[in-house]
Order: C-alpha cells, then structure tokens, then sequence
C-alpha cells in the first residue's frame, strides 16, 4: 500500500481510553479516527506481546479494519470514526498495517512490556503468529542478540516485513550482526535498551554512527532529554530520524485526579497510565503533531523536523 504526504505515525498502541489489545474492529477504527483528529494520516497499530492466539485475534482485527478502511475508499465514503462521546475532529488516519512490537524480545530491557510473554527467535514461532497475515504486518522489532534473531531477522525480512532492533541488551558488535542480517532501524532509541557507555556503546551507539540506520525516538518531554534529542539530530543523516508517539491507552486521556490533586495524562511522576514505577514509562504522552511542533518550538530545524515525521516515515516503509 502507498503513502501519502501527511504525518505518519510508525509506533502507537492506543489512545484516549482505547487500546490495540482488542478483538473490537470499532476500537481499531476509532483510534485511526482520533489519530486522524490530531493531524496525522497514516499509522501502524503496535501490538503488544501475547499469546501467541491473542496476537492472532488482535492481526486479525486490524486486518479487517484496514479492509473496512480500503472499502471506504473505494467507494469514496470514508469517514471518520471517532466514538459517539468525542467529536468528530477530521478524516480517520489510514491504517498501513501492524507494528509487532516483540514477541521476540530480551527480558532485561522488558521495559513496561511483560516478559512472560516473550519467545526465543525461531521460524516456526514466527510462521505460527502471522500465517494468513503476510500483507498485514509491516515492521517487526526483535533483539538482535537472542540465540536465532540473526537467522530469524535474515528470513523474515525475505518475506518484505521490515525488521528493527529493540528492548535489546545487544552489544555494539551484536547491533552491528542485526544489522548486517537485515534488520533496518532502531526502535524507541535509548529507551529499554542498554545504556550507552564510553566503553559499550551497545544499540544506541552503533544506531547513533552508522548512517544507514533509522531509529525511532519518543519526543514527548519525558522519555527523552531535550538537548539528547538535539544530539541525535546533529548525529543521524536527517533522513533517518522517524519522530513516533509510541501512545498509549493513557496517552490523552485529559487531566485525572490523585489525593484530591488535578494531573496532566503527561505526568509521569504521578498518572499509573503512563507510570509503571519511577524511571520506568508506559508509552508516549502526546501525538507526533504535537511533539514535532514543541521541537520546533525549541529552536530545531523545522524542515529536519517536519522530515522525521512525513517523508522519513515514508521512505522507510518504502525499503
């Protein structure tokens, strides 16, 4: 499927009260149409790590909403869908497919997801979670240094999945072997990832010097500091930075009340949406629109910006 020239979001797992851990084709359209409120035209709805069967039913109703959405557009009916208790704010994002976020992923750097759902890298792991869902799923992220993710990565992106590195330990010399086996971006860089050192670089650094790589980054205040996201735009080619919400079912829920006090759905300190514990996050607190003009606000290039946000998005489904 092609892309279109509006804001693209690679990496979102719900919002406003409403979440991709769900059998509800009316839930999936609905965040499209939220999403499509904010500004942004295409996305990928990320699942989570499951149950292998669970992760079946969730493919499953993406795949007919996004049939339900090329419907639409054949017939030249497509609407919004947003829920009856929000108002109707613009045309619904088009879904472009599924974002696996796991399950083959390392338990030291689960950050909120749960590793008991996660799986050592094999094929027959793989063909059994998307058989019969080929052309639904688009990205892939693993850790590259798990016993089988370079076989695994090598296979998978045969088939035309794009694969991308992430809630890994890998070393630098381990990125390094995902990449060479295909592996094509890096997911929510320095978050659930080691940490970048002097002396081990790990994911980070290696996504930081090779220029071939994209890597996602979270630009809302929290996941990363200002003047990190400044580096990682004097350090990337500008082409391949992809700026993602990675949102949440907390992510815009408005203000909530604790002991009596009003906080923002931003708040991380405070709002359990979006806090698993102190330095521990769950997901994004805003939309790419937003993020991206808060950068700008701060004095960043806004062609570099506006690019991490369309056309980088765009080149990086294309291959």
């Amino acid at each position: 499927m092609g892309t279109t020239s509006g804001l693209i979001d690679l990496h979102l797992h719900g919002v406003e009260g409403l979440d991709t851990r769900t059998d509800s084709v009316a839930d999936m359209l609905a965040i499209a149409g939220i999403e499509g409120g904010e500004g942004v035209s295409e996305i990928l709805l990320s699942l989570y790590p499951g149950p292998i069967p669970v992760m079946r039913r969730q493919l499953a109703t993406v795949k007919e909403a996004m049939e339900r959405q090329q419907s639409e557009f054949a017939h030249e009916t497509f609407v919004s869908h947003v829920p009856h208790s929000q108002p109707n704010r613009g045309s619904s994002a088009r879904i472009l497919g599924a974002h696996l976020e796991g399950p083959f992923l390392n338990p030291l750097q689960c950050g909120a997801l749960d590793p008991q759902m996660f799986l050592t890298p094999s094929w027959g792991a793989y063909e059994e979670l998307t058989e019969g869902f080929e052309d639904t799923v688009r990205v892939v992220t693993l850790a590259p240094e798990l016993h089988g993710a370079p076989e695994l990565i090598k296979k998978i992106v045969k088939t035309g999945t794009i694969v991308t590195m992430g809630h890994s330990d890998a070393s630098y010399t381990e990125a390094e072997a995902g990449f060479r086996a295909g592996a094509r971006g890096v997911t929510h860089l320095f978050n659930a990832m080691r940490p970048f050192t002097h002396r081990e670089p790990g994911v980070a650094g290696f996504a930081l010097t090779n220029p071939h790589v994209y890597i996602e980054i979270i630009a809302d205040p929290h996941h990363l500091h200002l003047e990190t996201i400044r580096l990682v735009f004097k350090a990337k080619p500008r082409d391949r930075i992809l700026i993602v919400s990675d949102s949440v079912k907390g992510t815009g829920v408005g203000p909530l009340e604790k002991e009596g006090q009003s906080i923002e759905a931003g708040d991380v300190e405070l709002n359990p949406p979006l806090c698993i514990e102190r330095g521990k996050l769950r997901g994004g607190s805003m939309s790419i629109a937003k993020s991206s003009a808060r950068l700008i606000d701060e004095g960043f290039d806004e062609t570099a910006v506006t690019g991490a946000i369309i056309e980088n998005p765009a080149r990086f489904l294309r291959g």
